[in-house]
C-alpha cells in the first residue's frame, strides 16, 4: 500500500466521471473538507487487512503529531503500477474507514475520476509519504525495538536564545536542512527509493563496493578505502585519548541469557546477528557498550577516580538493519564505532563531563572536514529533565550558534534522559547521525558497576556514551556527498588532503624524464607525502585527466624545462592555479595544510603501470 499524507488547508472535489464498472454508486454532487489531513491511497497486490491495520496506525500517529483530528482517505491508483483488484481495494479502503474511533473520518468515492482543488499547509511535516507492506521478516525483534514505534514525541525548535518554537510554526525560510531533519525524523522513515550520489562517487574512487559473498549490509573497502579509513580511526583515537579515554577492547559476541544482557535487551531497540555455539544462543555486539560495562564491573573505583573514561574502536559492531535501508556508506549492519564512555560519580559531575565532551565531539567533526554549515544539531529529552536542566541545554545549543531540532519525552522510555547528535543532511532529504552522547542513568546498576563514595558507601555511577564522530564509514559518507554537492554547485569536488589517497602525481612528459620523476618522487615521500608516478605509455592529457578523475590535489608535469629549473609547475585543484613552486615550499604547503592529522604512507604501488585494475 502507498500513501502520500498531506496536511491541508482545505480540499474541494467533484466527482466527474465513472472510471470502472464496480465504481461506488453516489451521488455526484462537489465536497469540501477544511483543516484536513487528506492520504492518498494505492491499494497493491498482496496487501491485506493487516496492512489496512497498519496503515491506520501510522496515518493516526501522523495525525496527533500535526494536532490533526479530521481525515480524509482518498483512493488514488496513479501512486503504484501493481494495484489490487478493485473489489479488494475497495474493501480494504472500507475497513480503514471504520478501524479508528477518535477520529472524524471521511472517504472519497472509490472508482471514479474527480476533479479537486486543493491548499497544503507550508510545515515541513505537512508532506510525507509512506510505503506499507505485509510482514515478510520473521527475525525476532527485542520488546524495546517493538515498542520504540509507540512513543510519544513533541516536536520543537529550539532557537540559540533558549526559546522553544512549535516545530510547525518555525520558520525554516533560512534553514533548508534543519526543515528536513525536522521532517525526516518525526516521520521516520529511513527506507530509500534511489540511490545517493556517494554511492557512485566511493565507486569511481576505489574506495569501497559492496560484497555480494556477504550479508547485506558488509561492505569491502579497496586500499584507497582502507587507507582513509585507517587515517580517520587514528585521528578520532588520538582526540579521545587526549581527552582522557582509556583505550581497551572488548569481545564482539555475548552470551543473550546474560542477566545483564537480558534486561538491556528490554531497553535497547536493536536487531541483532544470532550465533549458536556449543548449547549458548550468543549475539554479535551492536555497541561496545556491554563489554566496557563488564569490564568496569570489575573495576575498584574510587569517587576520586572519577570520571573514569573507557575507549574503544569497534571493528566492528553488528545491527540488522532492515534491507531497504542499506545503501552504500549511509547505513551498515557491519560498521566502525568510535565509542568511548565516561563512569561519573553524580549528575553534577556528568553533566560538567557532558560539556567536555561536547566540544571534543565538536572539535573531532570539524577536524574530520565537516563545518557546521554540514551538520544539524537534534537534541533529545525528557520533560523532566528539561524542567530541571534547562541552562545547560539552551547552553549546548548556544554553542551550536544556530536552531536545532528538539524531541521531547513526557516519560522516560530509554536509559538515558539526554542525548543529542550531529546529523548530515543529504541530496535525498535523509539524516544520518554523526557524532553524539548521552546521559544514561540506568546501566550503571544494572551492570552492578560500583565506585566509594566519600562516605564509604557503594554507589552505581551515571555513564556518558559518547561517540565523537559516529561511525567511520558514515564519516566517509557525508565527506562524499558533501563533494557531490559541490559538484551539483560548480565547485570542484575534494577530500581533505590529509584523506586524500594520493597527494601528489608526478607526470613524466616523456619516458626519458622517468627516472628523474622517480626521484623527484622519492624525495617529496621522504617528507611524510603521499605520492606517486604515471609511468604508463599514455598522453600527458590523458594522465593529467586521469588525475583529476582521481581528485588529486597536486599535479607536477615533468619535462625538460622543468629538469633543469630549480622549481616546479604544479597545478592546484583547490585554487584551480598553476604555480611555481619548489620542492620545499610544496612539502611546507601540503604539511601546514595536514598538521595535526595522522599520516600514512601510500597503500598502493607507487608506479601506475604495476597496479592492478579495479573494476567497480
Amino acid at each position: 500500500m502507498r500513501i502520500l499524507q498531506l496536511h491541508c488547508d482545505y480540499i474541494e472535489f467533484t466527482p466527474v466521471k465513472r472510471e470502472i464498472k464496480s465504481a461506488e454508486e453516489i451521488d455526484p454532487q462537489s465536497k469540501r473538507f477544511e483543516e484536513v489531513l487528506v492520504a492518498f491511497i494505492a491499494v497493491e497486490e498482496g496487501d491485506n487487512s493487516d496492512v489496512a491495520k497498519k496503515a491506520m496506525v501510522e496515518i493516526s500517529d501522523s495525525m496527533k503529531k500535526i494536532g490533526c483530528n479530521k481525515l480524509l482517505l482518498y483512493p488514488y491508483a496513479h501512486l503504484s503500477s501493481k494495484l489490487a483488484s478493485p473489489s479488494t481495494a475497495l474493501l480494504l479502503l472500507k475497513e480503514m474507514e471504520t478501524q479508528v474511533k477518535n477520529l472524524e473520518i471521511y472517504r472519497a468515492p472509490f472508482g471514479w475520476t474527480k476533479s479537486y482543488k486543493i491548499q497544503v499547509k507550508g510545515h515541513p511535516l505537512a508532506e510525507n509519504s509512506k510505503t506499507i507492506t505485509a510482514s515478510e521478516d520473521k527475525e525476532s525483534t527485542s520488546d524495546a525495538l517493538k515498542a520504540e514505534s509507540k512513543i510519544q514525541s513533541f516536536w520543537h525548535i529550539m532557537t540559540p536564545d533558549g526559546k522553544m518554537h512549535d516545530v510547525g510554526k518555525f520558520d525554516f525560510s533560512r534553514h533548508d536542512n534543519l526543515e528536513v531533519l525536522a521532517k525526516y525524523e518525526s516521520v521516520k522513515q529511513r527506507s530509500v527509493n534511489e540511490s545517493p550520489p556517494h554511492v557512485k562517487l566511493m565507486k569511481k574512487l576505489a574506495i569501497a563496493d559492496y560484497e555480494p559473498a556477504s550479508d547485506a549490509g558488509n561492505m569491502r573497502f579497496f586500499p584507497n578505502g582502507r587507507l582513509m579509513k585507517s587515517l580517520i580511526e587514528r585521528y578520532v583515537t588520538d582526540k579521545v585519548m587526549e581527552y582522557g579515554g582509556l583505550e581497551v577492547e572488548t569481545p564482539i559476541m555475548y552470551d543473550s541469557h546474560h542477566p545483564s544482557m537480558e534486561s538491556y535487551f528490554n531497553r535497547f531497540p536493536a536487531r541483532q546477528y544470532s550465533i549458536n555455539s556449543e548449547g549458548k544462543q550468543l549475539f554479535l555486539r551492536f555497541a561496545a557498550c556491554f563489554g566496557q560495562f563488564l569490564m568496569a564491573k570489575d573495576f575498584q573505583m574510587s569517587y576520586k577516580n572519577l570520571p573514569v573514561k573507557l575507549y574503544e574502536l569497534t571493528r566492528y559492531s553488528f545491527r540488522r538493519e532492515q534491507s531497504g535501508e542499506l545503501v552504500g556508506l549511509r547505513r551498515l549492519r557491519a560498521f566502525t564505532m568510535p565509542d568511548c564512555h565516561a563512569f561519573c560519580k553524580d549528575m553534577t559531575q556528568a553533566k560538567e563531563e557532558f560539556r567536555k565532551r561536547f566540544d571534543l565531539s565538536t572539535e573531532v567533526i570539524n577536524g574530520l572536514g565537516l563545518d557546521e554549515s554540514d551538520y544539524e544539531m537534534a537534541i533529545r529529552f525528557t520533560e523532566d529533565f528539561y524542567n530541571e536542566n534547562k541552562s545547560l541545554i539552551e547552553e549546548l545549543v548556544k554553542n551550536i550558534g544556530k536552531p536545532v531540532l528538539v524531541e521531547m519525552w513526557k516519560e522516560r522510555f530509554f536509559y538515558f534522559v539526554l542525548k543529542w547528535e550531529f546529523n548530515y543532511v543529504d541530496g535525498l532529504g535523509k539524516a544520518s547521525a554523526l557524532s553524539t552522547d548521552q546521559i544514561d542513568v540506568e546501566n550503571g546498576e544494572r551492570y552492578n558497576i560500583e565506585f566509594i563514595d566519600e562516605n564509604n558507601k557503594p554507589q552505581n555511577p551515571i555513564i556518558l556514551h559518547n561517540s565523537p564522530s559516529g561511525a567511520i564509514e558514515r564519516v566517509i559518507y557525508a565527506l562524499l556527498e558533501k563533494a557531490a554537492k559541490d559538484q551539483t554547485e560548480g565547485r570542484k569536488p575534494m577530500l581533505p588532503l590529509w584523506l586524500s589517497p594520493t597527494q601528489v602525481r608526478v607526470i613524466p612528459v616523456k619516458p626519458e624524464f622517468l627516472e628523474y620523476c622517480n626521484t623527484l618522487t622519492d624525495e617529496i615521500s621522504r617528507s611524510d607525502v603521499r605520492a606517486d608516478v604515471d609511468d604508463r605509455n599514455e598522453s600527458v592529457g590523458k594522465s593529467i585527466r586521469d588525475a583529476e578523475t582521481e581528485w588529486i590535489r597536486y599535479i607536477i608535469v615533468i619535462g625538460e624545462k622543468e629538469v633543469s629549473a630549480n622549481t616546479l609547475s604544479i597545478r592546484d585543484r583547490k585554487t584551480g592555479s598553476v604555480r611555481n613552486l619548489t620542492i620545499d615550499e610544496l612539502v611546507k604547503e601540503i604539511k601546514e595544510e595536514t598538521k595535526d592529522k595522522p599520516f600514512m604512507r601510500l597503500n598502493t604501488n607507487r608506479s601506475l603501470s604495476t597496479r592492478p585494475q579495479i573494476m567497480v
